[in-house]
């Protein structure tokens, strides 16, 4: 299956909706959507909306660290309806302190 990741912005809001399977192939995909958001202004939140993310691999996990020091600590980053599977890893990893879930886009 391929992955998409589109990238817009609503206010200080960057969204990025992200569709099939965030894996090694794709990483670097969604990483530079990151830097498109981190580069195109000033923003409060970065927003990844997973509803249509069917598979995340290590490699997309690393694409969230880096996101979130591409960022910083001051950029709230917001993951919208995560599946199960991709919650439970980022809360395996711990990574789950350094984002918020949500059900809803916020903005």
């Amino acid at each position: 299956m391929g992955f998409s990741a589109t990238l817009s912005r609503n206010g200080r809001i960057a969204l990025i909706t992200l569709e099939g399977e965030l894996d090694a192939l794709h990483a670097d995909d969604f990483r530079n959507r990151v830097e498109q958001a981190a580069n195109g202004g000033q923003i409060d939140q970065l927003v990844l909306d997973m509803t249509d993310l069917t598979y995340m691999s290590s490699a997309g996990m690393r694409g969230l660290v880096f996101a979130r020091q591409k960022m910083g600590e001051d950029i709230r980053i917001v993951l919208v309806r995560a599946s199960d599977s991709v919650e439970q890893t980022i809360r395996l990893v711990g990574f789950h302190q350094s984002v918020v879930f949500s059900d809803e886009v916020p903005g």
